[in-house]
This record gives C-alpha cells, sequence and structure tokens, in this order.
C-alpha cells in the first residue's frame, strides 16, 4: 500500500488524542508473563505491509535489494513499502491497521501503547547505539553545555527518540521543558529552522544529526551516551502477530540478515544507501560508523529501559496514561 493510501483514510487518529482505532484481539500472542506460543497453523498467502523511514538503514537496504519479495514469493506472500517521516505517524498507521510491521526509535510504541484500543506489539530491537543521536548548535555558537541551553529555541520531533534524549539531557543538566522554548518540527523542518537560525538547537537522529553537521553547520554539543540508549524498534499489529507468526519470524530473518551484512562494510552500505535516499555517501558513511545493526528478541533489560521512558513520559503528562511495556512484547523465538 502507498504511503498516500496508507495515511489518506481519516479514521487514522491521532495517537496523542487518544482516539481508539482498529482494536483487535490479542489473546493469542505470546508476552512476558504469559509463556503460551501462538498455535502454529498452515499460514495462507499474505502480502506483508511495511512501513520504514530514512532512520531505518536495514530496512532501506532491504526494500532496495528486493530480497524479502524474493523469500515470500517463494510461499506465495508478497511485501509493499510505505516511507515514513517519522515514527509516531507509523505507529498511528499500525494502530489503525493501515501496515504490518514499522521500525521506530524508543518513544513512539510507547505513544502507541497508551492510546485506547492499541494493537501494537514490540517483536524485536535494534541496538543501533546513543553515538547515532544528538543535539546540534550552530557551529559559531556560544552554546558549549547543556546548562546553556536555558531559555535557548530548540527544534525537536515530537514522540521520537530524540523528544526523550532531549528531556533527559535538561533532567542532567537540572533544567526543566519549561526552561525552554520547544518548537516540534519533523526533521526536514528542523533542519529548515535550524539553518535560518529560528532555532538554537536541534535534537535529532542519523542520518539527520550527520547531515546536520556536514552541511547545515551545525556542531554537535552533545550525544545521547549516557542520556539515552538509543535503540530502534521492530513493531507489528497484534493481529499480524496472531495469524501470521511464521511469517513475521521470516521477515525478521530476513531483517537479521541484512543487518549483519551493513556491519561488514560501512562503506559499501553507506553507498546503498545513499542510492536509495538521496543523502550524501559522505554523511551516511558518518553516521554507519556510529551506529551498529542487529535484530534481537526483546530481554527484560530493554524492557525495564523502555519502561523508564515510559514513566517519565507520564510523569510529564505526554501520554494520557501509566502503560507497562511488557503487556505489548511478542517473544521472538
Amino acid at each position: 500500500m502507498a504511503l498516500k493510501t496508507a495515511l489518506g483514510n481519516r479514521k487514522v487518529k491521532a495517537l496523542l488524542a487518544g482516539v481508539a482505532v482498529a482494536a483487535t484481539a490479542t489473546t493469542a500472542v505470546t508476552v512476558f508473563g504469559n509463556s503460551t506460543p501462538v498455535t502454529a497453523q498452515p499460514e495462507e498467502k499474505v502480502q506483508v505491509r511495511i512501513g520504514f523511514q530514512k532512520a531505518g538503514p536495514v530496512l532501506i537496504s532491504v526494500n532496495a535489494k528486493k530480497t524479502l519479495e524474493k523469500t515470500l514469493k517463494k510461499t506465495g506472500s508478497s511485501a509493499t513499502w510505505s516511507e515514513f517521516t517519522a515514527g509516531l505517524p507509523m505507529v498511528e498507521a499500525l494502530n489503525a491497521g493501515a501496515i504490518d510491521i514499522a521500525y521506530v526509535g524508543e518513544a513512539p510504541p510507547i505513544f502507541a501503547q497508551a492510546a485506547s484500543g492499541s494493537v501494537t506489539r514490540y517483536v524485536a530491537y535494534d541496538p543501533f547505539g546513543p553515538k547515532a543521536e544528538g543535539i546540534l548548535v550552530h557551529r559559531d555558537s556560544p552554546i558549549k553545555k547543556l546548562s546553556d541551553l536555558k531559555g535557548k529555541r530548540i527544534a525537536v520531533q515530537k514522540g521520537s527518540n530524540t523528544h526523550y534524549l532531549l528531556i533527559s539531557a535538561l533532567k542532567s543538566a537540572n533544567l526543566k521543558p519549561s526552561d525552554v522554548k520547544i518548537s516540534f518540527l519533523k526533521p526536514s523542518d528542523g533542519r529548515a529552522a535550524f539553518e535560518r537560525r529560528d532555532v538554537d538547537a536541534w535534537v535529532v537522529w542519523d542520518p539527520f544529526l550527520a547531515a546536520g553537521e556536514v552541511e547545515a553547520g551545525g556542531r554537535l554539543l552533545t550525544n545521547a551516551q549516557g542520556l539515552a540508549p538509543n535503540r530502534g524498534y521492530y513493531l507489528a499489529s497484534a493481529s499480524f502477530i496472531k495469524k501470521y507468526p511464521e511469517t513475521l519470524r521470516t521477515v525478521l530473518k530476513e531483517f537479521k540478515q541484512e543487518a549483519q551484512l551493513l556491519n561488514k562494510d560501512k562503506t559499501k552500505a553507506a553507498n546503498l544507501l545513499s542510492s536509495a535516499t538521496g543523502i550524501s555517501p559522505k554523511t551516511l558513511l558518518i553516521a554507519e560508523n556510529r551506529r551498529t545493526h542487529d535484530v534481537l528478541p526483546i530481554t527484560n533489560a530493554v524492557v525495564q529501559k523502555q519502561q523508564d521512558i515510559a514513566d517519565t513520559f507520564r510523569s510529564l503528562n505526554l501520554i494520557p496514561k501509566s502503560i507497562k511495556v511488557k503487556d505489548a512484547v511478542w517473544i521472538w523465538k
């Protein structure tokens, strides 16, 4: 399904409004606290609808090579791809039933789970790394440390992994969100505002972070080391997990294989991603050299860190209710 088709449906409601969308029974999925596996059944031919973004190199590479399509074709199945600007609209589409599988950062699945009737489930994670997101200031900026951000104008994508990074960074400097002037902007708009100097700082993830350093006159004030783990998450809808667990495993194995290939040759990965994204190989190589790709089963430690993020968002009233992250986890075996 094309992106315009996926998002053109007006029944896709805003997550932050907490509107119920496309609720689906989830009793058959394996989650923490419930070790009963999905009963294996012969699976019918399926069109797997995948959401991706430029922050997800593994999916970009798989899409460019069409390796997943070749694998799925063996069983009569297929794949379609929809590109999103960020994770939050992607989980909205997942919750609404417009896509089946998505790749996002840390924050979007928390917003998704807090929505009424959420069907979003964690199925695997990508270690990625804290060096792959950060806070940029202008090269000639007087801002030298995080406490210097007080009173400054900061651009960030609302509901993104970098939204949590910003909150964590401010807290480390004994600042509150109210101590700065936050503009919620998607990456393209954030870069434009940064280049016009409408904002003093821009909080963003790779490859936009690398592009900001190379092309937009940015200086890295800090990355996420010690502030946020910056993991990526592979998500699927509860109904897809229930109906097609073997197909999901096939998809995840294909993603894992591509992740390992990307790690082996960073220059080759940057060149491939450049042809798919239009971002220069030089910029992408910077991004690739500070992140690690993999597709791994969710662990208790990963769940606990996600819970910490969820609790932080709830304390700031960024989500409408408290959630238990472990209730939205499928154990990939």
